[in-house]
């Protein structure tokens, strides 16, 4: 099942060539709102309602008009340095006990396909993600029951502004990567029955239609049911929260000559049986 945000409304989508849309809060006689992000808070009710959908009215769609899957979470988790590769080409030690946690302000936020202005005189890198939006409270989950918490997995961009992120005497994670426009997700969310294996999908992205990331999430230090497990043990997770799961290598900052976006780029990002990502950059 793919669920999304069309023009700001709640909507299933439908095949795949092309992908049609159904507005929820019109088929469902308003059983459920037209915010996507309040579908969350009744999550197990909507499945039941859209596994018996009537789909047959829906309509094509302009990928222009398609915004965040979780515009509004309660919270973002972004996790640092979790593949080996990265680690390594980002001269960061591999994490034993659990990698590091940051946010991406929701401000940051945005649909699949937008305009990102570049920060004046930073040095942007791009990091693929494949990201979770939470779908049951969770506390204290073992990494036996995670998925069952899961709503879905959407493509995302950790868009990273390098020379802020890294300035100071400690890093600035989270500011450095929350920007507007600095965290596109989407085409829309995809819900874990829809994969062969969930945990293991092919990611990567391109610059310009030159690869520069390609890994696989069965690579993942930190697996999502692990993530899922560590992060519940310390707070609780809420429906519609999301969780940037980590980066593989490939990024501008770890390249020789060190690479960044620039003004006319293109970024396209892809996940395998999720969708794509594109991102064009003017200046500031």
């Amino acid at each position: 099942m793919r669920i999304g945000n069309l023009a700001g409304r709640l909507t299933l989508f439908t095949g795949d060539a092309p992908v049609r849309a159904v507005d929820v809060e019109k088929e469902s006689g308003g059983r459920f709102a037209a915010d996507p992000q309040a579908v969350f808070a009744h999550w197990d009710d909507f499945l039941a309602w859209a596994a018996g959908a009537d789909t047959a009215g829906a309509a094509e769609f302009d990928a222009a008009d398609l915004g965040a899957p979780a515009p509004a979470p309660e919270q973002v988790f972004a996790i640092g340095i979790n593949y080996a590769e990265h680690a390594a080409e980002s001269r960061f030690d591999r994490p034993d006990r659990f990698p590091p946690v940051f946010t991406k302000f929701r401000s940051s936020l945005s649909g699949p396909v937008t305009t990102v202005r570049l920060p004046d005189g930073g040095r942007t890198d791009w990091e693929v993600e494949l990201v979770v939006v939470v779908g049951r409270t969770a506390r204290n989950v073992p990494a036996a029951r995670a998925w069952e918490y899961v709503a879905g997995l959407t493509v995302g961009q950790d868009l990273s502004e390098r020379e802020l992120q890294l300035s100071g005497p400690a890093p600035q994670f989270s500011l450095g990567k929350s920007y507007p426009g600095f965290a596109p997700t989407g085409p829309w969310l995809v819900t874990p029955d829809e994969f062969a294996d969930p945990a293991v999908l092919r990611l990567g992205c391109a610059v310009n239609g030159e690869q520069v990331q390609d890994g696989t999430t069965a690579d993942l230090l930190f697996p999502v049911a692990e993530l899922i497990e560590g992060l519940s043990a310390v707070l609780p997770l809420h429906p519609g929260d999301l969780i940037f799961t980590g980066t593989p290598a490939g990024v501008g900052l770890g390249r020789s000559p060190q690479r960044f976006l620039a003004p006319g780029d293109v970024l396209t990002s892809r996940i395998e049986g999720i969708g794509e990502l594109r991102q064009s950059f003017v200046t500031g």
